[in-house]
């Protein structure tokens, strides 16, 4: 048991130094160019930078756009969410929100497997979907050495319904 914790501790914290060497690569390549996510949906785009951006050693050294992207839908039609190679490269999670915030579901993406998703504008079981964020994550430690993962991006749209 023991031994599979330490293999499992080193690969977060390899995870977590590629993420590290991924943003500083990517803010290297583009300057002050923050990544940028779109989401389509019947014939409306929306392209959006991110709402806050952190870096990623510091959480405390934070730019805070405050960008925030509407994307006109129906319930016939599916959003096509894409993210850039800049934030899929990363572990990533996707955060979808219904009418009642306490059915939001939280889905996670390993780094390099994903660039888009298609995720259904209404759920059988919690109805519309009203928004998505999309979170870049690093794994921080508490004074009593518990280690959890808290967001140093997030890019968020909201759902318009006819």
């Amino acid at each position: 048991m023991k031994r599979v914790l330490a293999v499992l501790g080193a690969v977060i914290v390899l995870a977590i130094a590629g993420t590290a060497v991924g943003v500083w690569r990517l803010h290297d390549a583009q300057g002050d160019r923050l990544p940028e996510i779109s989401a389509y949906s019947h014939g409306h785009s929306v392209r959006v930078g991110p709402f806050q951006y952190c870096e990623v050693l510091n959480l405390d050294d934070c730019k805070e756009p405050r960008d925030a992207g509407e994307l006109r839908v129906d319930e016939d039609n599916p959003v096509q969410l894409s993210v850039p190679s800049a934030v899929s490269r990363a572990p990533w999670r996707l955060l979808r929100v219904y009418e009642n915030p306490i059915d939001t579901t939280v889905t996670y993406y390993a780094p390099k497997t994903t660039l888009a998703v298609t995720i259904p504008t209404l759920d059988p079981n919690r109805g519309r979907l009203t928004g998505l964020a999309v979170q870049l994550l690093t794994l921080v430690q508490d004074q009593d050495g518990e280690e959890f993962a808290l967001p140093h991006a997030e890019w968020s749209i909201s759902t318009v319904w006819p």
